[in-house]
C-alpha cells in the first residue's frame, strides 16, 4: 500500500521513529482491533488507536451515557447523556480520523453472539467491568487463538495484561481462577479519573506494539499501577495447573 503526502505529514512523528518507519505505519493502517467496553478505559484506548492511524476498530457497548461517566469517559459531553455510547463515540472518532473504519456493536456480549462479534478481529481489548464477561472473552480468545489485551481499574489502581493465545502460556483464569463475591467496578468502588486515562493509554500502547510485532511486549505478564504512590510493578503470570482451560 502507498502512503500519500497528507498521510505522511499527519503521521510523520511516528514514521520518523526508527522502530516504526513507513513499513510500521503501513502495519498500523492495516490494524484490526476490537474494543469491548467504552468506559474509562475504552475512551482513551479508542482515541489513541484512531489518532495513530489504526485502520479498523470495532466497538462493543450496550450502555447509554450517564452524567456520572463524564469525569473519566473523555469521548462524551453533557449533551450525550441518554445517548448510546457506541454511536456518540463513533461521531467523535470520525472527527479525529475520518479514514478509520468504525464498526459498532450496540449489544451486550454473550455466549450466543460472541463469535459473530469477535470473529473478524485479530486483537481483542477487554475494558469491561465484570468478571463474567472477562471470563467469556478470555475463553473465546483462547479457543480461537486470538490476542487478548485486558485492563481493569478500581479506586486508585489499575492492571494491564496481555495473552497471545497463538502461543502457549497462561490465560486470564490462571490469573483470576475464581470470581470474587463482588465485582470490583467504578459504580461500586469509585475511580480516580487519571487512572482510567493512564491504563487506557497503556492498553493502546500495547495494542500498537502488538501490531508492530515488537518483541518487548507484555505477553504473559501483568502491570500493576498504584496511582497514589506513582508505582508500577510488572509480574509474570504463571500457568495454573488447576485452570479449567488446561492452558
Amino acid at each position: 500500500m502507498k502512503i500519500d503526502l497528507n498521510q505522511f505529514k499527519r503521521f510523520e512523528k511516528q514514521i520518523i521513529l526508527k522502530k516504526i518507519g513507513l513499513a510500521g505505519q503501513k502495519k498500523i493502517f492495516l490494524g484490526n482491533v476490537l474494543i469491548v467496553g467504552l468506559g474509562g478505559l475504552g475512551c482513551p484506548l479508542l482515541t489513541y488507536l484512531a489518532a495513530s492511524g489504526v485502520g479498523k476498530v470495532g466497538i462493543v457497548d450496550f450502555d447509554k451515557v450517564e452524567i456520572s461517566n463524564l469525569n473519566r469517559q473523555t469521548l462524551f459531553n453533557p449533551k450525550d447523556v441518554g445517548k448510546y455510547k457506541v454511536f456518540q463515540a463513533k461521531k467523535v472518532i470520525n472527527k479525529i480520523n475520518n479514514k478509520i473504519k468504525i464498526i459498532t456493536f450496540k449489544k451486550k456480549l454473550t455466549d450466543k453472539n460472541i463469535n459473530q462479534v469477535l470473529n473478524n478481529f485479530d486483537i481483542i481489548c477487554d475494558g469491561t467491568d465484570n468478571f463474567d464477561t472477562r471470563y467469556l472473552i478470555n475463553d473465546y480468545c483462547l479457543k480461537n487463538k486470538k490476542i487478548l489485551i485486558s485492563s481493569a481499574i478500581t479506586k486508585f489502581d489499575g492492571q494491564l495484561m496481555k495473552f497471545d493465545f497463538k502461543k502457549k502460556g497462561p490465560c486470564y483464569r490462571c490469573f483470576m481462577p475464581d470470581k470474587p463475591d463482588l465485582d470490583n467496578n467504578c459504580q461500586v468502588d469509585g475511580i480516580f479519573s487519571p487512572v482510567a486515562g493512564i491504563m487506557g493509554s497503556l492498553q493502546a500502547n500495547e495494542v500498537l506494539k502488538t501490531i508492530l510485532n515488537k518483541k518487548d511486549n507484555l505477553n504473559g505478564q501483568v502491570i500493576i499501577f498504584d496511582s497514589l504512590n506513582t508505582n508500577f510493578r510488572k509480574l509474570k503470570i504463571s500457568k495454573n495447573p488447576k485452570c479449567i482451560n488446561k492452558c
